[in-house]
Parts: C-alpha cells; sequence; structure tokens
C-alpha cells in the first residue's frame, strides 16, 4: 500500500469523472451490471439510491443545526457528510434511510423536530 500525507493528497487532481457519473442513467447501470454478470441478481438494499444529506435537510426545511439536533449527532458530523468529506458508515447511512421514508415517525422516536411549521415534536 502506497503511503502519502494529506498535503501530497490535496495537490493530487481528482481522478473521478462528476460530470461523467451524475450523467449515467439507470439503463446504462443495469447493462453494466449484466456485462459483469450480476444481472439477474437483485440490487442489495445498500446499493440503492437515497437522498443526500443536504437534500434530506433541505426537503425537511431545517437547518444543519437542528437536523444535528434531532438526530442527536455532532453538527460538525452532519456538516461533514453534508460536504462529503467522510463516507456515511452504514448505522448512519440506515438513519438516514428511515429519516428520509419516515420523517415524522424518526424524529419522534428519537424526540427531535418533525414539523418546523407547526411545532409538533
Amino acid at each position: 500500500m502506497a503511503k502519502i500525507s494529506l498535503s501530497e493528497l490535496r495537490t493530487r487532481a481528482p481522478t473521478v469523472d462528476r460530470a461523467k457519473l451524475d450523467a449515467t442513467t439507470e439503463a446504462q447501470i443495469e447493462a453494466y451490471r449484466s456485462e459483469d454478470g450480476y444481472g439477474d441478481l437483485p440490487v442489495p438494499d445498500v446499493a440503492r439510491v437515497v437522498e443526500s444529506p443536504q437534500a434530506l435537510r433541505v426537503r425537511l426545511g431545517l437547518t444543519q443545526k437542528e437536523i444535528a439536533a434531532a438526530l442527536r449527532i455532532p453538527l460538525g458530523t452532519w456538516r461533514n457528510w453534508e460536504q462529503g468529506r467522510v463516507t456515511l458508515e452504514p448505522a448512519a447511512a440506515a438513519l438516514l434511510v428511515v429519516v428520509s421514508r419516515m420523517p415524522e415517525a424518526a424524529m419522534d422516536a428519537l424526540g427531535g423536530q418533525s414539523d418546523r411549521s407547526t411545532g409538533t415534536s
């Protein structure tokens, strides 16, 4: 394994073509899966596309501070998730899936804020 410093890593250009990645369609992904011999297998739940942390927060109408408090996580952690500085741990990703699919129930269970406009929890 090659070892480099963080400063060296920061000077390197990214190798991911974000435009190409964003332009890839679901049909193309399925074609790639078939080419690789995985076409007949179901897509695992962990591979399904989920809402980004920022999109989820915006959809719920919360600030970063509010959603971090509601989910009982440090504000810095939430900011890192939104900015893509860190990869979500499986448990954190699962939490966001639950919040995305059932925000009121998730927020109620955590004792957080589920509806800003009415002030209910």
